[in-house]
This record gives structure tokens, C-alpha cells and sequence, in this order.
């Protein structure tokens, strides 16, 4: 479930949804994707590098 709207302003720690499982899905997971522009952004672009 959604807990902000498109076009919403976000702060960082905002609670932006939550994980759950619906559909065909097998389990609890999280699609995540950003738009800027009109234009899909890999998200993994923004994080930083994993050890």
C-alpha cells in the first residue's frame, strides 16, 4: 500500500509504502523505481556502492 502519491515531495526517512505480497507474487517484496523527466532512472544509481 502507497503511502505517498505521484508527483509527491519526499524527505529522506519518509515512509514511502509498504512491503507485501500480492497477486502471483511468492513472497513480500518491493518495486522500486524513479522518474525524472518522463525518464525511468536505475535506482542503484543513486545508492551507494555495496562492500
Amino acid at each position: 500500500r502507497l503511502a505517498v502519491a505521484q508527483g509527491d515531495t519526499v524527505r529522506q526517512g519518509q515512509r514511502l509504502g509498504n512491503v507485501g505480497s500480492s497477486g502471483r507474487a511468492t513472497g513480500p517484496h518491493l518495486h522500486w523505481s524513479l522518474m525524472w523527466r518522463d525518464k525511468r532512472l536505475d535506482p542503484l544509481l543513486f545508492l551507494p556502492p555495496m562492500p
